[in-house]
């Protein structure tokens, strides 16, 4: 079994590293031209990471990888998808195209016509926003607040490298119509929520970074927009971010706070906000050891569920709301940080898992599952099921460094606590995986290209 890069490459003859750099080259130019981003123009890999490439030995980095998905039309998933030796590469992507037509070729085409697309909506866009630079009218309101569900539902979906140049811009562009003075009491009232939704997912992307400094402060700026938008909603949902935060700060204390200034905020709300803070003071709780408050306020969090009606935040979806599967996430988790073990967390653990494992389904985010991941793995070591517990990490110690995210790092980080001072630390298993969750930390989480 080969993979389909190198299927691809043997078939145009480009198996040596003579014929395929000068195709890697142009494919990077073309791409430096369509991003406006001069240094892929200069990317070259070396013989050595072409052989590694070739052999399916490891895949590309973030810029190499782009170049690659432009070269063939298709994602890196799929160019390092394994196919027999003898199957034709359009039936190893089959979609109706003749054999005799190539997948990549199309690929390309369809590729190419979509980018080019998403370019002229963006300055589009642009040239309207911009033509409405002396006064704040509904169109530069509408792209904006389209804008503003993309990145929102986006976020939890895709590596940070994806979205993050979008959502400064966004964030750029919303504060700077505030600041025009132009804007109607109403506009303004928008422009603050939107800021705060900006605002917010800067401070989330700036903690999947590790930057707990700099997200703290896009967390008060969210405050700040929220109360001037005087939306309820907004401001509790703020707070719960500074619990979040601080949480995985390792700062329980702080984030205990929070999510009871959180639920203060929240008292008359029905959306899912209200149940997202006891979930947070249950975490918080749990890693003080307080077992009491923890089982309380789980026991909050499932009664309002039942009363939960969505609002406008649920509506924007993504990391603005909070479904069943998450706080099922939250309740495993607040029990594992307590050291339970048992059969009924151990099932709630697998079915968290199982609830996360479908990309399709709308609440689906790959934090979410790789933490549930995480913590089905502890559940098991617990349970003194080292075999199990590898099983259970394994998918998260394969995902890309674009992917590895402080939250997704700190939580593969428990697991290793847990093997170092287990019973079971000696065993080989054991000191294979704490080495590979040692070494599982990119330089940067949640890697930028």
């Amino acid at each position: 079994m080969r993979t389909l890069f190198r299927h691809l490459l043997d078939e145009r003859e480009w198996q040596g590293y003579r014929a395929f750099l000068p195709r890697f080259k142009q494919a990077a130019a073309e791409l430096a031209r369509l991003e406006e981003d001069p240094s892929l123009a200069t990317l070259e890999p070396a013989p050595k990471t072409f052989q590694a490439w070739y052999y399916g030995m490891r895949q590309p980095q973030v810029d190499p990888r782009r170049v690659l998905v432009h070269m063939f039309g298709l994602s890196i998933e799929q160019l390092w998808t394994r196919v027999s030796d003898g199957q034709d590469s359009g039936l190893a992507l089959l979609d109706g195209t003749s054999h005799t037509e190539s997948r990549a070729d199309v690929g390309a085409g369809h590729h190419e016509m979509r980018r080019m697309g998403a370019m002229a909506a963006r300055r589009a866009m642009e040239f309207a926003m911009g033509s409405e630079r002396d006064q704040v009218g509904d169109e530069t309101l509408g792209f904006l607040g389209d804008e503003v569900k993309r990145i929102a539902e986006a976020y939890p979906r895709v590596p940070l490298a994806e979205i993050w140049a979008d959502l400064a811009q966004a964030q750029d562009e919303a504060f700077r119509l505030m600041e025009s003075g132009r804007a109607r009491p109403s506009q303004t009232r928008d422009l603050h929520f939107m800021a705060t939704v900006l605002s917010f997912l800067m401070a989330k992307g700036s903690h999947d970074m590790g930057d707990s400094r700099t997200a703290m402060m896009q967390a008060r700026a969210a405050g700040f927009c929220a109360r001037q938008s005087e939306h309820p909603g907004l401001i509790a949902l703020v707070d719960g971010l500074q619990s979040f935060i601080s949480y995985w700060a390792n700062r329980p204390e702080d984030a205990l706070h929070y999510a009871r200034k959180g639920m203060q905020e929240s008292s008359g709300l029905r959306g899912t906000v209200s149940v997202w803070l006891p979930g947070l003071e249950a975490r918080a709780a749990a890693l003080l050891g307080d077992e009491s408050t923890v089982r309380a306020a789980n026991e909050r969090a499932e009664t309002l569920r039942e009363r939960v009606v969505h609002d406008d935040l649920d509506a924007l979806g993504g990391l603005f709301t909070y479904p069943e599967a998450k706080q099922s996430y939250y309740t495993v988790e607040s029990a594992v940080l307590l050291g339970r073990g048992d059969a009924e967390i151990a099932a709630e653990a697998e079915e968290t898992v199982r609830q996360f494992s479908n990309p399709e389904d709308p609440g689906w985010a790959f934090g979410d599952l790789a933490g549930s991941q995480c913590n089905l793995a502890l559940v098991r070591l617990f349970a003194d099921d080292l075999d199990g517990a590898a099983e259970a990490i394994r998918p998260v110690l394969d995902l890309s460094p674009s992917h590895r995210n402080n939250g997704i790092v700190v939580s593969a980080e428990r697991v290793r606590d847990a093997l170092v001072g287990g019973a079971m630390r000696d065993a080989a298993v054991a000191r294979d995986l704490s080495t590979e969750i040692s070494m599982f930390q990119p330089v940067r989480p949640a890697l930028l290209r």
